[in-house]
């Protein structure tokens, strides 16, 4: 029903919010009127070293699995991780931008569940939260706020969240469809109410057909 692809995209990463000192907060995030231009924060600022492993979503009404995907082992990765066996650098934004293909059937969902399994570091990790905006456009279709808890340095935690679609109307469904990539989200990652990690993803309606 989907093709996920991962991009390894420049986004450059000046962010929306004035001010790079500034600790980025909840509150911040909910106020922005459109998807952001840019990322919010440099990946360096996961101090907690989380690390999303295996991401699943499907259909609560059918329990037909829509798509899975697992993060990769990289077992030539050395010294740190930032250069391979072939002295190639490593991007580490290519982890925060993922393409999403779907056909229009999706846009017919009301619930999915979406389970993701993550790993933490050295940090105990308090009141880890997500705040993820979907956007068609300039318009807000679904703000999603979801809390992890509290997770245990060196864990590896698996959680699923519920997600329950907004009713579209037809007209913004054939819009939609007939403008892949238009649909946009930033997802918002936050320790003690800190901005963490930002990851973006765009979505195609139109049967994986760019």
């Amino acid at each position: 029903m989907s093709v996920v692809r991962e991009l390894r995209e420049t986004i450059p990463n000046k962010g929306l919010i004035k001010g790079d000192s500034k600790v980025i907060r909840p509150e911040d995030v909910l106020k922005l009127t459109k998807i952001s231009d840019a990322y919010l924060c440099e990946p360096d600022a996961n101090i907690y070293e989380i690390d999303f492993t295996r991401f699943k979503i499907r259909d609560l009404e059918s329990g037909a699995v829509l798509f899975e995907i697992a993060k990769p082992v990289h077992d030539n990765l050395k010294d740190g991780g930032d250069k391979t066996d072939n002295d190639e650098i490593v991007d580490h934004n290519s982890g925060r931008f993922v393409r999403y293909q779907f056909t229009p059937q999706f846009l017919k969902l009301k619930t999915v569940g979406a389970t993701v399994e993550f790993t933490v570091g050295s940090k105990p990790v308090n009141g880890f939260r997500m705040i993820e905006r979907h956007f068609f456009r300039d318009k807000l279709l679904k703000t999603f706020d979801f809390d992890f808890g509290f997770c245990l340095p060196f864990s590896r935690n698996t959680c699923e969240h519920i997600y329950e679609f907004p009713a579209l109307p037809a007209q913004l469904v054939n819009e939609m469809t007939a403008h892949p990539f238009e649909t946009r989200s930033d997802s918002f990652y936050f320790v003690d109410d800190c901005l963490i990690m930002h990851n973006k993803a765009d979505y195609a309606y139109n049967g994986g057909t760019v």
